[in-house]
């Protein structure tokens, strides 16, 4: 076990940063009517749009020439995901985005949306931004 002091007080960790331990208190996405969803998860939505994924994972991230990301990220740790969109799977077709700024700056965004894709709860591939 690990302690890590702050100056909000003590977080006990076992094996966890305190980074770790402060995001599992905010949700990973906001999703509001299944396609409305926060600043942040947007931010994924239009980094998917930027980088083209849909020509390989489909429109609606159910797989076409790639896997489904629905179906991949119901096992996919967010570590593994980091490490596919990163380094790329160049066997399977699967390109670097690793030297793509907007993609590496927006990894975390562009996980959350996903990741919401796959949970059921943004129900449609096109979002909006809560107002």
């Amino acid at each position: 076990m690990m302690y890590r002091f702050s100056l909000l007080g003590v977080v006990l960790c076992a094996g966890v940063s305190l980074a770790q331990a402060q995001d599992a208190k905010q949700p990973l996405y906001n999703v509001v009517d299944g396609y409305k969803v926060d600043a942040n998860t947007m931010k994924g939505f239009r980094t998917w749009r930027a980088a083209a994924c849909d020509r390989c994972h489909g429109a609606n991230q159910e797989g076409m020439v790639g896997p489904s990301l629905v179906n991949s990220l119901k096992t996919l740790t967010k570590e593994e995901f980091v490490k596919t969109v990163r380094d790329g799977r160049l066997e399977k077709g699967m390109q670097s985005f690793g030297t793509n700024k907007q993609v590496m700056d927006n990894i975390d965004q562009l996980y959350a949306y996903l990741k919401g894709r796959s949970d059921g709860a943004i129900t449609r591939s096109k979002v909006e931004e809560v107002q």
